[in-house]
């Protein structure tokens, strides 16, 4: 294998069977931890926003819920090849899980699936997609995703309008079209088999919100006193669904651009370099702290997963994507911190994996969903590299 920039020999690719553990070990700190049921209802299943629990008066974080739901579906994935509970006990699948979660999203979102935000409705329809497809591998129901993407796809597709150019509108205020809501449109879209529409929203991002400088898709473009105002925020979570929309739609433009955003990333969203002699350059991806932004990094690193497992990317981009999850993940387990709770011990991760858990606590916080999910997310994206 080639060797990659600024490393330290040829990338080697996650031990399966290390990978794997550790996404499961992952996977049953997160359940555990932080799962439960709505109102007490049997067959029910939410991801509380943070331990210690707020309780039914806490905040209602939709879009947690579409990650939390993308997760078990990467837990299903693993169950299914290895013919292994994630947690080697006899009790509810990770997919069978996955479909708790969706119905009870539903229950707790008053018994819908739209809500004000189309970016969170993005990401649902992005999870109930892999649950369905999850389904249909495994031989089970399929009507839930089913019956959720007949909601959820028509109103992605009211927020596509010819205002701003194109895009998708954020929010049903529809005074803001960004990336966090196009990207996981696109990547619907393509997923589904409209790469004609998919592409139209690439289009529009290229043209809009691509940083040629920097090879990276900047945040947004925002109506102001009837007049378009550029949001030039970068977030890394914007990468990740562009990437994998890119390859899926897969025209040549596409994915030299793909391989542009993959060099992009690699220069301007990892942290100061960790070098040691052994090892060389650490490449671990920053991550923008907790609430929404705990979610951020880990979403970039399942769709750098994605690209690593490309055949339609250069070896070498290939595997610089794959240094980027193997580097972020192993910084997040290095970091992991066991807490003690009476007769039982839950893993805690870092919201940044160069930064052990126990070593920057947050008072007054708690840990919370998002940070764990993200954790989850690039373990998961490296035990996909792994085989």
């Amino acid at each position: 294998m080639p060797t990659l920039p600024g490393g330290g020999g040829s990338f080697r690719p996650p031990n399966p069977t290390l990978a794997a553990g550790r996404a499961d070990e992952a996977a049953i700190a997160v359940v555990r931890h932080f799962g439960h049921r709505l109102l007490g209802l049997p067959f029910t299943l939410l991801g509380a926003v943070r331990r210690p629990s707020p309780g039914w008066t806490g905040p209602w974080h939709y879009w947690w819920q579409a990650h939390f739901l993308d997760c078990l579906v990467d837990a299903g994935r693993r169950e299914l090849r290895r013919e292994q509970h994630y947690d080697g006990g006899n009790g509810p699948s990770a997919g069978r899980l996955a479909a708790r979660l969706l119905r009870t999203v539903r229950w707790r979102n008053g018994f819908r699936f739209p809500n004000a935000y189309y970016d969170d409705m993005a990401w649902l329809a992005l999870a109930t997609q892999r649950l369905d497809k999850l389904a249909a591998d495994a031989n089970k129901p399929r009507f839930r995703p089913r019956s959720a993407a007949r909601r959820l796809l028509p109103q992605l597709e009211s927020a596509h309008t010819p205002d701003l150019g194109g895009g998708l509108f954020w929010s049903t205020a529809r005074d803001f079209k960004n990336t966090p809501a196009t990207a996981p449109a696109a990547l619907y879209l393509a997923r589904a088999g409209d790469t004609g529409q998919a592409a139209r929203l690439l289009d529009w991002l290229d043209a809009e919100l691509y940083d040629p400088e920097r090879r990276l898709y900047l945040d947004g473009v925002r109506l102001a006193s009837g007049k378009p105002v550029l949001v030039p925020d970068v977030y890394t979570y914007n990468q990740g669904p562009v990437l994998a929309a890119l390859l899926e739609v897969g025209r040549d433009t596409d994915l030299q651009r793909a391989a542009e955003l993959v060099h992009g990333i690699a220069a301007a969203l990892v942290q100061q370099p960790e070098v040691t002699e052994e090892a060389g350059r650490k490449l671990i991806l920053r991550t923008h702290g907790a609430g929404d932004g705990g979610l951020f990094t880990g979403i970039l690193a399942r769709y750098l997963a994605v690209a690593a497992r490309s055949d339609k990317l250069p070896g070498e981009v290939r595997e610089l994507a794959a240094r980027m999850v193997a580097d972020t993940a192993e910084g997040f387990w290095a970091g992991r911190a066991i807490e003690n709770h009476r007769s039982w011990e839950v893993l805690v991760f870092s919201a940044d994996p160069a930064v052990p858990a126990a070593g920057k606590p947050e008072p007054g916080t708690g840990v919370e969903l998002s940070t764990q999910l993200q954790a989850w997310m690039t373990l998961e994206a490296a035990a996909t590299l792994a085989g």
